[in-house]
């Protein structure tokens, strides 16, 4: 007969996992959490391995020196040491205040020269207008000048500089006779006008041998200075006409070739000349005479 009272079913076995297991499949299912472990975890374990092997003074000196030495073995090969420094467009004193500026004591590596700082030392040269440095083949520095080509001297209070066609300075000059060649002007502020004076002294050159150079007055005007201690003083404004006009009466009437010391253009409409000392001495006897 069969028992009244039900047998229990066996419980099976539940086949989920655990619940942190489960959370450990769903973490490693994160692609950045796969990623950390991947990458992050080996380079923190490299960066704790280097910091313990660094903090050894000794051996941090080590890694320095070795590369150092690496550095100095390729920078210190021969092609690329530079041996020589040749200097084209300048000749003399600009050659050598060229090579006083650079003084690179050679041979050198081409590493560690510093062309852009070497070109603004040339630049800052007075006779220098432009310059070009480079490193040519065969372990040569090359520096190309641009020099300042000189079209007048100036006097000032500090002696004589030569000038060229913008007004900057290119050198000094010992003597006026070392450049007879190039006009002479002076006065302050003179260098700042030495176009003008150009054409003006293209012009006055029609007065022959007579012109000793251009004085600039108060800044503001020309005066021409020429021979027995006479001068032409122009006006502020339209010199040019007003020397031509004088040139032109000299012509006809050969005026600068008389008792004159000054002949005052500065008001065009009342043109006046200054006799002499002595040719206004004599004048004023001649009229006491002729009123006795």
């Amino acid at each position: 007969m069969r028992s009244l009272i039900p047998r229990k079913k066996p419980l099976k076995s539940d086949p989920a996992p655990s619940r942190w297991a489960w959370r450990m499949q769903r973490l490693m299912l994160t692609p950045g959490f796969r990623l950390a472990l991947r990458a992050g975890v080996p380079f923190c374990l490299t960066l704790m391995a280097g910091t313990i092997y660094l903090s050894d003074e000794g051996r941090r000196g080590a890694i320095t020196q070795a590369v150092a030495d690496a550095r100095a073995s390729i920078q210190e090969r021969p092609e690329f040491m530079v041996k020589l420094m040749a200097v084209d467009g300048a000749e003399g004193r600009l050659a050598a205040d060229i090579r006083t500026a650079v003084a690179i004591e050679f041979p050198q590596s081409s590493f560690d020269l510093d062309l852009p700082v070497l070109r603004s030392k040339i630049i800052a040269l007075p006779g220098v207008r432009a310059a070009n440095v480079r490193i040519r083949p065969g372990g040569i520095l090359h520096v190309d000048i641009t020099p300042r080509k000189p079209v007048a001297v100036w006097r000032n209070d500090d002696g004589l500089l030569l000038l060229d066609e913008g007004g900057a300075s290119v050198a000094d000059v010992e003597a006026r006779s070392d450049h007879a060649d190039l006009p002479l002007i002076a006065g302050e502020g003179a260098a700042r006008h030495v176009p003008e004076a150009l054409t003006l002294m293209n012009v006055a050159e029609a007065l022959g041998g007579r012109v000793r150079g251009l004085v600039r007055m108060g800044n503001r005007r020309w005066d021409v200075v020429l021979d027995r201690d006479q001068r032409i003083m122009l006006p502020e404004t339209n010199p040019l006409p007003a020397l031509e006009r004088v040139i032109a009466l000299d012509r006809a009437q050969e005026v600068l070739t008389r008792d004159v010391a000054r002949v005052d253009m500065r008001l065009a409409q009342r043109p006046t000349i200054r006799m002499t000392a002595d040719a206004t001495e004599a004048w004023w006897q001649i009229k006491q005479d002729k009123d006795q």
